[in-house]
C-alpha cells in the first residue's frame, strides 16, 4: 500500500510537471482600445494581439477591448500606467494639455500628408520614449488617422460660417479651432459621436473619413470638406513593469510584432483614407475641397495655434520643429 501511495505520488508530480510551465507560463494582458471593432486601428491591433500569441507560442494572451468597452479613451493612458491594463491604444492628442508634445500632431497644417506625417512621428517618438519612460511606460508603436477634414450640416465658404455651429471637439486642438472660429466647442468622444448628432448635441466637426463611415456621419451631415488638416496618431502603449516581466523571447516577439503592426497600419491608413471618402459619397454625402477663402482663413488659424503651442511647448517643441524641418 505504501508503495502504490508514492507511485501515484510521482504520477501526479510527473503529470503537473508536463502540464504545469506551459499554464503557469502563459500571461494575459487587457488592451483597452476607443473606437469601434470594424475600424482599422481595432483591426490592426487585433491582428498585433494575433501575431504575439503565435510568435510567442502562447505564452503572451493579449485581448482587445474595442469601443471603449473597458475604458473611455480619455482613461486609457492612466490605466496602463497604473496598470490597471497592461496595454492600451490612446490617441495622442488627446494628452496635449498634460504635455504639449502630445498634441503636436493635432495641429493644423503643420504636417498634412502621410510623408510629413511620417517625419513628424520620426520627430516626436524620441520626446515620447523619455516622457512616457519618465511614468513607466513605453511606446511600442504609432498609426496615424487619414487626414482630417470639416463635416457640416450646410455649405461652408469661409471661417464665419462656422460661428455659432455646435462643434464636436476631441482634442484641446479641435476645442481651439472652435474657439478661433466662434464656434460652441462640445466635448464628444468617438463612442458617444453618433448619439450626439442624433440629438442635436453637435452639428459639426473636424474629423477623418474613417469616423464619418463608423459614424455615419451622413446620415445627419451632408458636407464634407477634404481639408486634409492634419493627421493625428493613435499610440499604443504597454506598461514597462507589465513588459520587463516578459521573458526575452516573448518581448522580442512583441516588438516584432508592433513594427509590423506600425508598417501595416500606415498603409492601411492610406487605403481606408480613400475607401472612406468613396463611402461617404456613396451614401449621399457631397465631398468637396475647401473653398479658397475657407482655405486661407483655415490657414492663418494653423499659424495662430503653431505660435500658441510653441510658446507653450518650449525648448521641447523648438527640438521637435526643428527636427521636423530638417
Amino acid at each position: 500500500m505504501q508503495v502504490s501511495r508514492r507511485l501515484i505520488g510521482a504520477a501526479t508530480a510527473l503529470a503537473f510537471a508536463a502540464i504545469g510551465p506551459s499554464a503557469q507560463a502563459q500571461t494575459k494582458w487587457d488592451l483597452p482600445a476607443a473606437y469601434p471593432a470594424g475600424n482599422f486601428h481595432s483591426v490592426n491591433l487585433q491582428q498585433f494581439a494575433d501575431e504575439v500569441d503565435k510568435a510567442s507560442g502562447g505564452k503572451l494572451k493579449i485581448t482587445v477591448h474595442a469601443g471603449a468597452s473597458l475604458f473611455k479613451a480619455p482613461e486609457i493612458k492612466r490605466a496602463v500606467q497604473g496598470a490597471q491594463a497592461q496595454i492600451g491604444e490612446i490617441l495622442l492628442v488627446n494628452f496635449q494639455n498634460e504635455w504639449q508634445v502630445y498634441g503636436a500632431d493635432g495641429l493644423p497644417f503643420l504636417a498634412d500628408s502621410y510623408d510629413k506625417a511620417n517625419k513628424l512621428w520620426q520627430a516626436q517618438k524620441p520626446l515620447l520614449d523619455k516622457k512616457l519612460g519618465e511614468q513607466g511606460m513605453t511606446v511600442l508603436y504609432a498609426v496615424p488617422w487619414p487626414p482630417q477634414g470639416i463635416y457640416a450640416k450646410k455649405p461652408i465658404d469661409s471661417a464665419a460660417d462656422l460661428k455659432g455651429v455646435k462643434w464636436r471637439a476631441y482634442s484641446p486642438a479641435t476645442s481651439r479651432i472652435a474657439e478661433l472660429v466662434g464656434a460652441q466647442p462640445v466635448t464628444v468622444q468617438a463612442a458617444e459621436f453618433a448619439q450626439a448628432l442624433a440629438t442635436g448635441v453637435v452639428e459639426s466637426t473636424m474629423t477623418s473619413g474613417a469616423t464619418g463611415v463608423d459614424s455615419k456621419l451622413y446620415e445627419h451631415l451632408k458636407y464634407y470638406y477634404d481639408t486634409q488638416a492634419w493627421l493625428p496618431k493613435n499610440a499604443v502603449i504597454v506598461n514597462k513593469a507589465a513588459f520587463n516581466a516578459l521573458d526575452k523571447a516573448t518581448r522580442d516577439a512583441v516588438l516584432k510584432a508592433a513594427a509590423d503592426a506600425e508598417v501595416r497600419g500606415w498603409n492601411a491608413s492610406q487605403r481606408v483614407n480613400t475607401e472612406t471618402l468613396d463611402k461617404l459619397k456613396a451614401n449621399g454625402m457631397q465631398v468637396l475641397p475647401p473653398p479658397p477663402q475657407l482655405k486661407a482663413d483655415l490657414a492663418r488659424i494653423g499659424e495662430t495655434m503653431l505660435k500658441e503651442w510653441t510658446d507653450k511647448a518650449g525648448a521641447e517643441g523648438k527640438q521637435l520643429t526643428d527636427a521636423f524641418r530638417k
